[in-house]
């Protein structure tokens, strides 16, 4: 992996501790000098399909209505994860309470609005999408020169701006998705196929913001953004929270909006301009061009001040417990939609039932270890991570446990319901030592580690572990890979494909008994060995020297 340096994540290496070089890093009995008493053997092979089958079909049946947060669908689940954890024997991390107040902002966009760009009238849902997290009634963006600038990234450790030259104060910003490694993934472009930070919609809104623009609104295409519109459609409609800002969102553009690509290519062209080609020209290097014609859209919101929670438990270490081991599982997903004919439950099975099922499991496991690990283990349940990681957010930067008392993160995240598989896919390979502890566990499985097969998505920057990352915590995130066990399992996995490719945040995101959970049972092992090994290793994993975080003062 290149090396990369990002101004606004890296951190100085944490003073007092030392590292294991990924060479020098102790076998599993060395590292953790496993007590010949332990029953982590028996523990580890007791994890089972129904011990995460069971909370799997719960959390994801209609009745918990998509998980979404401050509904019902969330007083259940917590009432549910609270008692799991209650009876795993567990206690609560936050004084005498399991749950985390996180205070949000939910803002609704009247659905009755459209996007005038030139001669062009676009539709809400159809052709764009449009919110905006200011905390007025009505936001309104009139006539404001439109402004193509490239990526829309401002990157100087890759000598790479394309804000440079152009004053945007005041205009509407339209912004390619991704990052230039994309359309270059042999060549010398920041990371090439491996999406940086820079490449998410989540950066591009915060650089506009910073460059001073009214609006900022993104081009989609399925290819680099990995997802298709209707994911966008349903993501980006309806309620859309945020942490409460004390500049009540003054700060951020004041409309953030995505343009399908064929609505871009008609902008485009009433500009006079070929989208094909201007991308071209922002492949190339920094770029930026005035296209010439006006932007309006109007956006009225309604607001609701609201309160979820995170929800944590911990296992106290025996010898060292104010060192904590956090794994982490997001418990929301998007509720419902009353306006759909039909199923209007998006029932987030997989995204991420599986992930909170699995980690109730290891809990459990944890629990029944003896002697406890050395350090304590925390599990933290995380709300509103389907709005923009929001709760692990909320959680960096008001930990229950401090944050130099936080060894590491592990995150569990839309778990593989395909089988067991030779190999392990690590997201965002090659950042932290805790990749040399997964593959002591992968290897006594007989799996070796694997990149992910879609580095160009940028999952490393889509979920949980990345909060804990931009703290300096070595955060791991691995699943199950795209190698099946054996014929019987590739077998299974082709025809499961078809069934549920497309469900991703749809309403088909759905629990299914012919579901072979073996691959989530068998990473759910994996995880807690590499779990156990930290939390009774010596030293403290570090990130390897090519990441781009390095731990806090």
């Amino acid at each position: 992996m290149k090396k990369m340096f990002l101004p606004f994540l890296l951190i100085p290496t944490f003073l007092g501790i030392s590292a294991c070089s990924p060479q020098d890093t102790p076998s599993t009995s060395q590292n953790v000098n496993e007590p010949a008493e332990s029953n982590f053997e028996h523990v580890y092979a007791s994890i089972s399909d129904s011990d995460i089958r069971e909370p799997l079909k719960v959390l994801s049946s209609d009745e918990f209505e998509g998980r979404l947060p401050t509904t019902i669908g969330e007083e259940k689940t917590l009432a549910y994860l609270t008692k799991k954890l209650q009876q795993a024997g567990l206690r609560p991390t936050n004084g005498d309470s399991y749950l985390q107040e996180v205070a949000l902002m939910e803002i609704t966009a009247d659905p009755a609005m459209t996007m005038q760009i030139g001669k062009n009238q676009f539709k809400y849902k159809q052709d764009m999408v449009a919110s905006s997290k200011r905390e007025q009634s009505q936001v309104t963006v009139n006539d404001t020169e439109l402004v193509f600038v490239g990526y829309g990234i401002n990157a100087p450790e890759y000598n790479w701006n394309d804000y440079e030259g152009v004053d945007v104060k005041g205009k509407t910003v339209v912004i390619l998705i991704n990052d230039p490694g994309f359309a270059n993934p042999e060549g010398d472009k920041f990371q090439g196929s491996t999406m940086t930070y820079y490449g998410r919609w989540s950066y591009k809104y915060e650089e506009a913001s910073r460059q001073g623009a009214a609006a900022a609104i993104i081009v989609h295409e399925a290819a680099p953004a990995s997802y298709g519109w209707s994911v966008v459609a349903n993501s980006w409609s309806g309620p859309q929270y945020g942490l409460l800002s004390k500049d009540k969102g003054a700060s951020r553009v004041a409309v953030e909006g995505w343009l399908t690509l064929d609505a871009a290519k008609k902008v485009f062209a009433d500009a006079g301009l070929d989208f094909n080609a201007e991308k071209d020209k922002a492949n190339q290097g920094p770029y930026h061009q005035s296209m010439d014609i006006k932007a309006s859209v109007t956006v009225n919101n309604s607001f609701k001040q609201s309160t979820s929670h995170n929800v944590m438990a911990t296992l106290p270490g025996s010898e060292k417990p104010d060192e904590h081991i956090i794994y982490t599982a997001h418990w929301d997903h998007l509720g419902k939609d009353e306006s759909k004919e039909g199923d209007q439950i998006y029932n987030g099975a997989r995204d991420n039932a599986t992930g909170t099922a699995a980690m109730l499991a290891m809990a459990e496991a944890y629990a029944s270890l003896s002697p406890a690990p050395k350090r304590s283990v925390s599990f933290l349940f995380v709300t509103a991570e389907e709005q923009g990681l929001l709760g692990s957010k909320y959680y960096a930067e008001n930990p229950v446990i401090p944050i130099e008392n936080t060894v590491a993160n592990i995150n569990m995240d839309a778990m593989n319901v395909l089988g067991k598989t030779k190999n392990v896919a690590v997201v965002g390979m090659g950042k932290s030592e805790l990749e040399d502890y997964l593959n002591v566990a992968a290897t006594k499985q007989g799996r070796t580690l694997t990149q992910e097969d879609k580095p160009e998505a940028g999952y490393y920057y889509r979920s949980d572990h990345f909060s804990f990352a931009k703290q300096g915590i070595p955060a791991l995130y691995a699943e199950g890979g795209d190698e099946p066990i054996d014929e019987a399992t590739a077998t299974y996995r082709k025809r499961m494909k078809v069934i549920d490719t497309g469900c991703y945040h749809q309403v088909c995101d759905e629990y299914r008994d012919e579901w072979d959970l073996g691959g989530i049972v068998e990473d759910t092992q994996m995880l807690f060995d590499v779990g156990v090994q930290v939390a009774n290793a010596e030293q403290w994993p570090n990130w390897k020297s090519s990441s781009e975080f390095q731990r806090k003062n």
